[in-house]
C-alpha cells in the first residue's frame, strides 16, 4: 500500500514538473509573415491584410505604458492586431531619448515590442523624429534588426515625420537606413516617411525607391485638418504604385486638441478601408489634449474602465471592437 501510494507521488510530480516545463517552452502565438504585393499588404497566401492599431505616446514622456500588460489589455479589450512602439528624438527634452540615454531608451521600447511577440500582434519599430538623425538611426535599426528580425511581427518606421527635408534628403537616408536593415533581415515590413508630416506621397510617387521589396509609404492625417487633397494625394500614389500605410491619424485637428471632428473622421476610415490600408491611431498617453487616449487616472498596465478613457480613446476601442468581430 505504502509503495503504491508513493508511486502516485512520484507521478503526480512528474506530471506537474512536464506541464511546468511546457508552459516555459511554449512559443509565443504566431502571426503570418507579412510582404508588400503591388499597393497590398499581404499574408503568406497572397490574401490582403488590413492591420488596425494604436500608437504609444512618446516613450520618454510616458513609459509608464511601455509594458508588456497593456499590450496584452490592447489585443484583449480593445481589439487591435497591431501597436507602435514611438520612440523618441527630441532634443528640447532630452530625458530619456535615444540620442541622450540609448540603452534606457531600447530598454523601454522593448518591453512593448516583447509584449507585442507575446501577444501575437504585430508591432511597428518607430524612429519618432522629425528631423534626419542618419547615423542614429542606422545604429539603432541595425541593434533592432539583429534583436528582432526573426520574428514576423516586426515592422519598422525609420523615419516618424520629416519636417523641412526635401524628399530626395529623405530617400537617400531611406536608401542607407533600409540597407543597413536588410543586411541583418531580408523579410520585415519598413516604412517610409515623407516630407511635410508625411504628406507628400504625390511627390514620392514620382520617384519613388527602386530595387528593394516590402517598403510601404507613410500618411499621416488628423481627420478636423487634412480632407480631400490628402486623400487625393493617397489616390494618385496608389495609381503610381507606391504602397501606402497610415501610422498615425486620428479624428481631431493636426494639433492634437480640439473637438473630435467625427464626419471627417468617417470619410477617412471609409476611404482607408475601401482601399485595405493599414492604420494606427494616436495615442496611448495622459496629456491634457483631446488626441491622448487617457486620463491620468488610467492604470499603466490597462484594466481600464470608461471613466479612464478620454472620448477619442473610446471612440476608437468601439471602432477596433466592431472590426475585430468582439461586439
Amino acid at each position: 500500500m505504502k509503495l503504491a501510494t508513493n508511486l502516485l507521488t512520484l507521478l503526480a510530480i512528474l506530471a506537474m514538473s512536464s506541464a511546468c516545463q511546457r508552459t516555459e517552452t511554449t512559443p509565443p502565438p504566431s502571426v503570418p509573415q507579412l510582404r508588400v504585393e503591388g499597393t497590398q499588404l499581404v499574408n503568406e497566401a497572397g490574401e490582403a491584410v488590413v492591420l488596425r492599431g494604436v500608437s504609444y505616446g512618446w516613450h520618454n514622456w510616458w513609459p509608464r505604458f511601455y509594458n508588456k500588460d497593456s499590450v496584452k489589455w490592447l489585443k484583449e479589450d480593445w481589439g487591435v492586431d497591431v501597436v507602435r512602439a514611438a520612440m523618441g528624438i527630441h532634443y528640447e527634452e532630452p530625458e530619456l531619448t535615444y540620442n541622450e540615454e540609448p540603452k534606457k531608451a531600447v530598454e523601454i521600447i522593448s518591453k512593448v515590442i516583447d509584449g507585442a511577440i507575446e501577444s501575437g500582434v504585430y508591432v511597428i519599430i518607430d524612429f519618432h523624429s522629425h528631423h534626419l538623425e542618419s547615423d542614429l538611426a542606422k545604429t539603432f535599426f541595425a541593434d533592432m534588426a539583429t534583436r528582432y528580425g526573426k520574428y514576423p511581427n516586426i515592422i519598422y518606421e525609420i523615419y516618424n515625420e520629416p519636417v523641412d527635408d526635401s524628399w530626395e534628403e529623405v530617400k537617400a537616408y531611406s536608401e542607407e537606413v533600409i540597407a543597413t536593415i536588410r543586411a541583418i533581415d531580408p523579410d520585415n515590413i519598413i516604412l517610409v516617411g515623407n516630407p511635410h508630416w508625411d504628406q507628400d506621397l504625390h511627390i514620392v510617387a514620382d520617384n519613388q525607391i527602386e530595387g528593394v521589396s516590402n517598403i510601404m509609404y507613410t500618411l499621416h492625417y488628423y481627420a478636423a485638418t487634412h480632407g480631400d487633397y490628402l486623400r487625393e494625394r493617397g489616390d494618385y500614389a496608389l495609381s503610381k504604385g507606391a504602397p501606402i500605410f497610415i501610422s498615425e491619424s486620428a479624428g481631431m485637428e493636426a494639433s492634437g486638441d480640439g473637438p473630435m471632428d467625427y464626419e471627417a473622421w468617417q470619410t477617412w476610415q471609409d476611404w482607408a478601408e475601401e482601399r485595405k490600408i493599414s492604420w494606427i491611431t494616436w495615442s496611448i498617453s495622459d496629456k491634457d489634449e483631446t488626441c491622448s487616449f487617457l486620463y491620468p487616472s488610467a492604470s499603466s498596465k490597462g484594466g481600464w474602465s470608461e471613466k479612464d478613457l478620454k472620448e477619442s480613446a473610446q471612440a476608437t476601442r468601439t471602432i477596433l471592437r466592431k472590426k475585430a468581430g468582439l461586439d
